[in-house]
């Protein structure tokens, strides 16, 4: 249906002429996270943002059957950058805008697409009085290509946590990264070489969660693109090398109220408001189905194992990093905020932070109280100390990350129908064909043994 071109939209077509763009990527998710697109040349960027655009919606994994495959995407003006990597490109610029994706048979928002998804939970908060913060850590290894451009896991560099050149050679591709970033309308905060050999974080500024959400994504394509063009892969993969530290995306959150940090109580224990607590209390109560979402491959449970610094103790502290969520310092009242240190980079940050929220918001709703927060190290304690204190674990695969998404009705509501169902068939599917494969350990362990 056509529409008024709104203002919004007006300035996006005058900066697409002012900066010479010819081609526009209209991007959404799918419900596993993986970006696609549409390419438009510009001249049709009124029409996208007065008519839509329309594709096979039959052809996008866990969206709609055949029979049901038009769909239209809507482009968000306020979403619109050109891609740093592409400028000048014989003569012309790129860039890119993020869709919301909707239903021509209804009119309506497709409840298959994950922004939606995320909308949704940022409408129940709305309706409580409260606007959702988040701001994410997303953690990435540069690896070294082979003479056809294929991805190995050979080191970039071999730098260690906070390491400077000639150990972190890899610290130009992280310049590279922040300026195309920054041209990109990011607020980078800080970046530094992390623990293990070629693994890297670039940290930017929080931003509603919406907002977040679609800086995730972007911020992806940008360093996969980036390090490419320093014949280097960058993989967001939790896991990519054993016996060494995995990628997080540790996701900090804060709730505000008539413009005021509810999160934030200058007399509450720890400096955090009963609204606080209950959140955080919120989220260890559904951790375990929260989990499948967050930590959505069967790689990601190599990563959640005792040893390699990685959350997997449902319990909080006030002050050190091995429970599952954490309350950092904060200087001033509107930095008060909880850090849910468990998931990782291979999600779908829409329905990670819808997860997250949800959760947040139910144990609000049910007034839940916060146990009492761990201040020792969990990883030095033994299954005694644990069941003493009542801290549990987070499952110890995909498979049982799966069953606990099943049967807790407030997180397999939070994603709605068709994600829920589309999502758990898909993943049920990537944990069978896990179990049935046979690894190179296995190979070595038992083929000439038996």
């Amino acid at each position: 249906m056509t529409s008024e071109l709104s203002a919004e939209a007006e300035e996006v077509l005058d900066e697409i002429e002012e900066k010479n763009v010819d081609f526009l990527r209209l991007q959404f998710t799918d419900i596993l996270g993986t970006i696609k697109n549409v390419s438009i040349t510009a001249d049709q960027a009124e029409k996208a943002f007065t008519e839509g655009i329309y594709f096979d919606g039959s052809s996008i994994n866990g969206f709609v059957r055949i029979q049901e495959s038009d769909m239209r995407l809507d482009p968000d003006p306020s979403t619109f950058a050109v891609l740093p990597w592409r400028e000048d490109v014989e003569g012309g610029s790129s860039a890119r805008l993020i869709c919301d994706v909707i239903n021509t048979s209804t009119g309506e928002p497709f409840e298959g697409d994950p922004r939606r998804v995320l909308k949704n939970a940022v409408d129940r908060a709305e309706e409580m009085g409260f606007e959702v913060n988040a701001a994410p850590e997303p953690e990435f290894f540069l690896f070294k290509e082979d003479e056809d451009g294929n991805a190995t896991t050979e080191f970039g560099d071999k730098g260690g946590y906070f390491d400077l050149a000639p150990k972190d050679l890899a610290s130009d591709v992280r310049r590279d990264i922040i300026y195309g970033l920054e041209k990109m309308g990011f607020d980078i905060e800080a970046s530094h070489h992390e623990v293990a050999q070629g693994q890297h974080e670039i940290n930017f500024t929080y931003d509603d969660a919406l907002t977040t959400a679609d800086n995730v994504a972007t911020f992806r394509s940008v360093v996969r693109a980036i390090a490419a063009q320093h014949d280097l892969h960058a993989t967001f993969m939790p896991k990519p090398v054993p016996k060494i530290n995995g990628s997080g995306m540790h996701t900090h959150m804060s709730l505000f109220k008539d413009g005021e940090n509810a999160f934030y109580d200058e007399d509450g224990q720890f400096g955090l408001s009963d609204t606080a607590q209950s959140y955080i209390a919120g989220i260890l109560d559904h951790a375990p189905a929260i989990a499948a979402v967050t930590n959505p491959t069967v790689n990601s449970y190599k990563r959640l194992v005792p040893g390699y610094e990685a959350p997997v103790y449902v319990a909080w502290s006030d002050r050190n990093r091995s429970a599952l969520i954490r309350k950092p310092a904060a200087r001033t009242p509107a930095a008060a905020r909880v850090e849910a240190r468990f998931p990782d980079p291979s999600c779908n940050p829409y329905l990670a932070f819808a997860a997250l929220i949800h959760a947040g918001l139910d144990g609000i709703e049910r007034d839940l109280d916060c146990q009492d927060p761990i201040r020792e190290n969990i990883y030095e304690f033994d299954e005694a100390k644990r069941e003493e204190y009542g801290i549990g674990t987070l499952p110890e695969n995909l498979g049982e990350a799966i069953e606990e998404l099943e049967n807790d009705e407030v997180i397999s509501s939070a994603l709605g129908d068709h994600v829920y169902e589309n999502f758990v068939e898909a993943k049920t599917q990537e944990h069978k064909e896990y179990l049935v494969s046979v690894s190179e350990w296995e190979i070595e362990q038992y083929l000439e043994k038996f």
